[in-house]
């Protein structure tokens, strides 16, 4: 098997997953992704990618998110650091779940290649930590639908989200600031 562990989170759904990695003194070897695998461990399918998709970020305490889309295009994502590192984000806004406004965090970066599965019906956000990160998603399920697009104020102080840093010293796009809290979201906007 390709990993050394993909391990379930306090999220129902979310996991954190460590792809073995190969090294020697010239550098590494990793197979990020063995799709099989994963369909066998996590219990889904990836026939269904729609995106494969890289942000870069030039700075540290650059934040994105919290974002999810509505039905019918709902998004899975598997996330990872692929240069510099990152504080990762998923927040459970599936109104039926039993982990319904929970949230977990992980650290990921591009020296552990570790990474996290978000599933459909999680909103999604990271910090990077370090100048210039590269973040990578592999995007299942819907496709990108501005109009379907909601996210929660990544700064809500009920779900205080440890984020490391002060919003002060933060980066982030006007849109993400003026995002709702948790519990301001009208019920037909969660999942």
């Amino acid at each position: 098997m390709p990993y050394n562990s993909i391990d379930k989170t306090e999220v129902i759904g979310v996991y954190r997953i460590q792809p073995k990695v190969f090294g020697d003194e010239r550098g590494w070897y990793c197979p990020n992704v063995e799709f099989s695998e994963l369909e066998k461990a996590l219990k889904i399918s990836f026939r269904n990618i729609t995106q494969l998709a890289s942000s870069y970020n030039s700075k540290a305490g650059i934040l994105r998110g919290m974002h999810y889309q509505l039905s019918p295009n709902t998004q899975g994502k598997l996330v990872m650091a692929t240069r510099g590192s990152v504080l990762d984000v998923a927040l459970d806004v599936r109104k039926n779940s039993p982990t319904f406004g929970k949230y977990i965090t992980a650290i990921l970066t591009s020296t552990n290649q570790n990474q996290l599965w978000v599933p459909p019906g999680c909103a999604h956000g990271y910090l990077a930590l370090e100048p210039n990160t590269t973040f990578s998603y592999i995007v299942t399920d819907g496709k990108y639908s501005p109009d379907l697009e909601r996210g929660v104020n990544p700064f809500d102080p009920n779900l205080n989200i440890p984020w490391g840093m002060s919003r002060e010293s933060m980066d982030l796009k006007e849109r993400d600031l003026n995002l709702r809290n948790f519990e301001d979201i009208p019920k037909d906007e969660l999942l």
